[in-house]
């Protein structure tokens, strides 16, 4: 089977579908233990990572795990054949769309490596962003880089900003066959999910930019480091609840997703 004959299998729609609700169940995961911080409820501030590890710890966590790994790689999937054909079997993609479907393959790719690495108790930890970027400032044309890497980062803030206000990801869904009521819940989510993940981004970008002009790798930070940031800032736990109900938002916007998204 090409890749073309590929992005119309129904089996690759299932998988997309299976993703769309791992990656709810992640930034849910997420979504709730900072909103916990912020009320003062013992809640902490982690990044996918540690989502997945959350996971893995709870009752059945490690068969819960599994699907969410399987789900993890389905999106991935999904994703790299949308960057490589440029369409689904029921959306055309434009280029930039490729781009975006290549990098979110990618990164979910890695998501479901740790996933995997998790159950069999492998993960020894792909370095923090402090390490990561460390080395990289060290390289010839590392602070470079590392700001290409931060301003990239507030485009893509910018993007899911623009994205989540303007409404342009009712495009992706099949709002015909929503109801009035679900399509307004389902519109409500992802804009605030959207804007939520805005500020995540944005936040996150900054600090690589700001680590490349200092030549500091302790500037940068993860998406753990971007929620702990908004906790520490004036006003910090109200900020923090309300882009932690975002995040939250955001993983009940990708589990219905699941269900209307164009693939």
């Amino acid at each position: 089977m090409n890749p073309d004959q590929l992005a119309h299998a129904k089996t690759l729609g299932w998988l997309a579908r299976a993703g769309l609700v791992a990656r709810g169940v992640v930034y849910g995961v997420i979504g709730v233990l900072a909103l916990k911080l912020a009320l003062g409820d013992g809640g902490k501030a982690t990044n996918q990572q540690g989502a997945l590890q959350t996971i893995a710890h709870q009752s059945f966590g490690k068969a819960l795990l599994v699907l969410v790994a399987i789900g993890l790689g389905g999106y991935a999937l999904w994703r790299l054949i949308r960057a490589i054909v440029g369409h689904g079997a029921e959306q055309t993609d434009s280029g930039f769309e490729r781009l975006s479907a290549l990098d979110s393959g990618i990164a979910y790719g890695i998501l479901c490596a740790t996933a995997i690495q998790i159950l069999t108790s492998s993960a020894s930890g792909s370095g923090t962003p402090k390490e990561t970027t460390g080395g990289v400032l060290g390289w010839t044309g590392g602070t470079v880089l590392v700001a290409i890497a931060g301003a990239v980062l507030i485009g893509v803030a910018i993007y899911q900003a623009y994205k989540g206000l303007t409404r342009e990801f009712l495009e992706d869904a099949k709002t015909g066959e929503m109801s009035e009521g679900v399509e307004k819940g389902y519109t409500a989510l992802g804009v605030f999910g959207h804007v939520a993940r805005a500020v995540i981004f944005a936040l996150i970008g900054y600090g690589l930019i700001k680590a490349a002009l200092d030549y500091n790798s302790k500037e940068a930070i993860g998406l753990d480091g971007a929620l702990r940031n908004l906790a520490d800032a004036s006003y910090g736990p109200a900020l923090l609840g309300l882009v932690a109900a975002g995040l939250a938002g955001f993983a009940l916007y990708s589990i219905v997703d699941a269900r209307y998204r164009k693939v």
